[in-house]
């Protein structure tokens, strides 16, 4: 997916749009595919009370516009200008799928200044078991979406079009809860993401990505963090992961997919805040 032996200095970096809360220690937030900065807030809300969080609309998502092809490189490029624009020596560092993925890349060509990783339904060599998509789901979902939109807990469409629709494989909670999160957050990000950068990430898909052995290189302690359902990248993948770190602890959360953090926010966002108690050394 990403060539570390790219010449990363051919790449001019992009200027990214930035949602920044909060003082204290940095938190670099990185959102995936579908999404943007303000699709973390589950995160940011809760993390920026006690630390300064940082949640960039990555190149070609939400308000960071582009204006032609590039490839899954170039992310690392803009994000490393972020990092020096903030000026910003060292930081923690979440990521959610692709944004994971992104995470342990930072890691591995910054290490000086990655203290630590928190991994969100992602992994290193990422797998899927998504079933195929029907014209029926495509259908079921715009239908689920807008009425989502218009009252995320109308019980009435979660149960005759939201079940129905490809929210089945993101989700396996259907709660208000969970709606309210996708029409705010999801809907807008999907729509918001341009076709630049679904063409780089199913480019990079296409051409294969396998990072296991390098992340024995990163010497930060890192929080996996998977849904048992997930259907985008399985828990396998996660789990697998997760093992190839020197200091790593994981969760594995049943009932849930892809989306998890939205299904059960609260016991995520605890589990986070006990690994950051544990690892304080690193928020300095």
């Amino acid at each position: 997916m990403i060539n570390p032996r790219h010449n990363n200095t051919a790449s001019s970096a992009a200027n990214l749009n930035v949602h920044v809360q909060g003082q204290g220690f940095p938190i670099l937030c990185l959102h995936g595919h579908p999404g943007s900065g303000s699709s973390l807030s589950v995160f940011t809300k809760h993390l920026s009370k006690r630390f300064q969080t940082i949640a960039p609309d990555l190149r070609g998502y939400g308000k960071s516009r582009c204006d032609g092809n590039f490839n899954m490189n170039d992310h690392l490029t803009d994000l490393e200008a972020l990092l020096d624009r903030y000026q910003i020596k060292k930081c923690l560092i979440l990521g959610w799928s692709l944004g994971g993925i992104l995470a342990m890349e930072l890691a591995l060509r910054l290490p000086e200044r990655v203290t630590g990783l928190i991994l969100v339904a992602t992994a290193a060599r990422p797998r899927g078991n998504h079933p195929p998509v029907s014209w029926q789901d495509n259908v079921y979902t715009g239908v689920a979406a807008l009425l989502s939109c218009i009252k995320p807990d109308w019980q009435w469409n979660i149960e005759t079009f939201g079940k129905r629709s490809l929210f089945r494989y993101l989700i396996q909670q259907h709660t208000p809860t969970a709606y309210k999160y996708i029409a705010k957050e999801a809907v807008p990000a999907y729509l918001q993401t341009s076709a630049f950068a679904t063409r780089a990430l199913y480019s990079a898909i296409g051409a294969g990505y396998n990072r296991l052995v390098d992340l024995e290189e990163i010497q930060c302690p890192a929080l996996v963090l998977a849904g048992e359902g997930d259907r985008h990248i399985t828990v396998d993948a996660s789990l697998e992961t997760s093992r190839y770190f020197k200091d790593c602890q994981s969760h594995c959360y049943p009932n849930t997919a892809h989306l998890f953090p939205w299904e059960i926010p609260n016991q995520v966002l605890r589990d986070i805040d006990r690994w950051l108690e544990k690892n304080r050394h690193i928020l300095r």
